[in-house]
């Protein structure tokens, strides 16, 4: 997938992005939350562990960042950081919305969009999961930023 991130509006957010991936931060974790009709979500560093399976959803990189609510509506293709009930808990976690999730807009930071390659996460989203989301299958990532 391709994203063309949204430094106009969410600036600390794309720059904390392309910092971590640009680490490897990134490379290894999987997609652990799909929810058909809604989106996938990675970035957990717990993820590349599966002794840690319970954890997955919890882990991040050790900082948080500010909330960069915006105007950007959660429509499909969307990009956006995950976070906790605090919202300026964001930290490396994010999800891609596969269907238009507006009751979203204002409440998570959007900082990014899928310009292409939005059929792998229609893929993803279409896995098998367990009670908690979690794909049957491991799905990995490798993220690599072009300037």
């Amino acid at each position: 997938m391709e994203i063309k991130f949204f430094q106009d509006v969410a600036p600390k957010h794309v720059e904390n992005f392309i910092k971590l991936a640009k680490s490897g931060f990134y490379n290894g974790t999987i997609f652990h939350r799909v929810i058909p009709g809604f989106m996938i979500q990675g970035g957990d560093p717990n993820t590349k562990d599966l002794a840690k399976k319970e954890a997955y959803g919890q882990g991040g990189p050790g900082h948080n960042v500010t909330a960069e609510f915006n105007e950007t509506p959660h429509k499909r293709g969307i990009v956006s950081m995950a976070r906790a009930q605090d919202p300026d808990s964001a930290g490396s976690q994010f999800f891609i919305v596969v269907e238009d999730s507006r009751f979203l807009d204002r409440k998570y930071t959007a900082f990014g969009e899928v310009v292409k390659g939005m059929g792998v996460a229609d893929k993803i989203v279409s896995e098998p999961r367990d009670n908690r989301d979690n794909p049957n299958e491991r799905i990995e990532m490798q993220v690599q930023i072009v300037e």
